[in-house]
């Protein structure tokens, strides 16, 4: 897989490759190029099947989110994250509802920064869960 300059989503680009987390960082990818297709059909004013695929592949990237971080982790102490994750999605389809590029590209900041933060959250949880196992115990 050859890895281009994430455009809308650098910061999550950026967390999944540290992280290694091959999965999320494919997802992300995807989801960064649908958002630049998006974007060209937003300057260009055009309500095409692009500006709807967006929505499913924002879904498909908080699924791959949900999978690196552990639902467990997801639905309990990260649940602030997730919802903040949720609250930038559905300003990011609102945005592209409006067909408002201005409100597109200041939502999906948000949402880069949402989603990033969720996904270095978690691994410094788990990793300071895992630094307080005893030796031999099993992750929960």
């Amino acid at each position: 897989m050859t890895l281009r300059a994430a455009t809308f989503l650098p910061l999550t680009v950026d967390a999944a490759r540290r992280l290694g987390a091959w999965p999320l960082l494919d997802q992300a990818m995807r989801t960064d190029r649908a958002a630049a297709e998006c974007w060209t059909a937003l300057l260009a004013g055009c309500g095409t099947a692009v500006r709807r695929e967006l929505g499913p592949q924002l879904r498909r990237l908080s699924e791959a989110t949900s999978m690196q971080v552990g639902s467990r982790w997801w639905f309990a102490d990260g649940a602030g994250h997730r919802k903040r994750v949720a609250g930038a999605q559905e300003n990011l389809e609102e945005a592209i509802a409006d067909g408002d590029g201005q409100e597109f590209a200041l939502a999906f900041v948000g949402y880069d920064h949402a989603m990033a933060s969720a996904v270095v959250c978690a691994n410094s949880a788990n990793t300071a869960t895992s630094a307080v196992r005893k030796v031999g115990e099993r992750p929960a």
